[in-house]
């Protein structure tokens, strides 16, 4: 029963995964040590399953001081990962190869599986206030500014990419989170 139970969830044939079901198969883990390693595959593949995939993020918000960025739905933090920012992280981006993130309120407007990096979210930098705040300093406000993994052949590094601030005003993470993202 458990193991057809696994497959079925695997692939998504089987019922709604829900939280009785966990309660169950961790009950029967105590009481039968013997099926203990197959019952703890299955609340693994049952947690990896779509049904208990994390809700698809409605916002994403940068605390650029601290380096971190949390994905949010309906209010409410689903997932934190630590950040790279550009190499001058301190103030809002001002002008193109200032080496600053941007810092307002902009959307994910394009992604890009081949970029430089591994893989990246593009960020609608600049706005009309930068425009307008880069037509008044007369300098070009830049652009091109995403959240990405790291870049090609570099993937090694992991999360040791977070020890500086790399980017010229990206975010970035590891590629298995941009991945994730």
């Amino acid at each position: 029963m458990t193991l057809f139970w696994r497959c079925a969830v695997c692939t998504g044939t089987g019922t709604k995964v829900d939280l009785a079901v966990l309660t169950t198969l961790k009950v029967l883990c105590s009481r039968k040590i013997v099926l203990r390693r197959v019952v703890w595959l299955t609340i693994g593949c049952l947690v990896s399953s779509p049904a208990f995939a994390l809700p698809h993020a409605d916002r994403i918000v940068v605390h650029k001081k601290a380096h971190t960025m949390e994905l949010m739905h309906a209010g409410r933090v689903i997932k934190t990962y630590k950040i790279a920012l550009g190499r001058n992280p301190i103030g809002p981006k001002q002008r193109e190869r200032d080496f600053r993130t941007p810092e307002g309120v902009y959307v994910i407007n394009s992604r890009n599986a081949k970029s430089q990096c591994h893989r990246s979210l593009h960020i609608s930098y600049p706005n009309a206030a930068d425009r307008e705040r880069a037509r008044r300093l007369g300098v070009s406000p830049g652009g091109d500014v995403s959240i990405h993994g790291i870049l090609n052949g570099y993937g090694y590094l992991g999360a040791a990419h977070r020890r500086w601030d790399w980017t010229y005003g990206c975010i970035a993470v590891t590629d298995e989170e941009i991945d994730e993202i």
